[in-house]
């Protein structure tokens, strides 16, 4: 056998299809499915089924797959080399948008100062990453995976609040809590494709109708309510960060939670672990920035 093939086994078990095998690997299609051939004719055993949706592991390619993620920990291991010594290597990072927009990047600058050999890929946008396919090392959500070969801890709370720009105020009818917001025009997401239940925010504020003015990215939203198009649900971590704008309706608040997810065969890499360690003590620290 070759064991220069096993990447690519390993990397077809977790995607669960040959392309996106191959892009992860950076090699084509065809090269992959050729030697996952060859891997099969080597071992004389079928390791993954066609499906419609991709490929899924025969019990041979299970079997496989015990040993090869051994073999990868033990690879990993050797790779580390000095504990102590300098990070190195690339890390993925999937976060939601407005999180890796306003608080992570203002940030990441000191992690590559104190680890000038560590690449950060951070990936910020509406819809997350999955770890349990290893398309990410690490993931910040806003749920608790509940299955997968994943490690989960909180790593903060944060509040949401009602705010307008100071323009938009000065201009419109007084906000109080018994009108409801009925007199005001509302700024949220698109109902139908909200990428995670957590961002649905009215049900919880007393009297809130549906928002004429939508979008599916926080930071459009946030630009429109700067803009004085309307009030606003945003992360404190936003609307607290522009003076422009104010809170309103001081009574309304909305907790969620961000949960840090790694995935149990990768959380001893080095640059996992420092990302780790880095945003652990950077969300300590700002806890009253999150929390509002």
């Amino acid at each position: 056998m070759d064991w220069s093939d096993l990447p690519i086994f390993l990397a077809i078990a977790r995607t669960g299809q040959l392309v996106k095998a191959a892009q992860s690997l950076e090699i084509d299609a065809t090269t992959a499915g050729r030697r996952l051939r060859r891997l099969e004719q080597s071992l004389g055993e079928r390791l993954f089924e066609q499906g419609p949706d991709g490929q899924s592991l025969t019990p041979a390619g299970e079997r496989l797959l015990t040993h090869a993620r051994a073999m990868e920990r033990t690879a990993a291991a050797i790779g580390r080399g000095d504990p102590d010594g300098p990070v190195r290597g690339t890390i993925r990072v999937s976060v939601s948008e407005g999180f890796g927009t306003w608080f992570v990047s203002r940030h990441l600058g000191s992690l590559a100062d104190a680890h000038p050999g560590m690449s950060i890929d951070l990936v910020a946008n509406s819809g997350f990453l999955n770890p349990t396919r290893r398309e990410t090392d690490v993931a910040v959500l806003l749920a608790r995976p509940r299955r997968g070969p994943l490690l989960t801890r909180k790593l903060a709370d944060y509040s949401l609040r009602l705010y307008a720009s100071r323009d938009y105020l000065a201009a419109a009818a007084p906000l109080t809590i018994t009108d409801h917001l009925k007199n005001h025009r509302l700024i949220g997401y698109v109902p139908d494709i909200l990428y995670a239940p957590e961002l649905r925010y009215l049900d919880e504020i007393p009297g809130a109708h549906e928002p004429q003015l939508r979008s599916s990215s926080i930071n459009a939203q946030y630009r429109m309510t700067v803009a004085g198009a309307g009030v606003a649900v945003l992360p404190c971590f936003i609307g607290d960060a522009d003076p422009t704008l104010e809170r309103v309706l001081p009574d309304v608040h909305i907790k969620r939670s961000f949960w840090l997810v790694t995935h149990e065969e990768t959380r001893h890499f080095g640059q996992v672990a420092a990302f780790v360690d880095w945003l652990t003590s950077l969300a300590t620290r700002h806890r009253s920035d999150l929390q509002g």
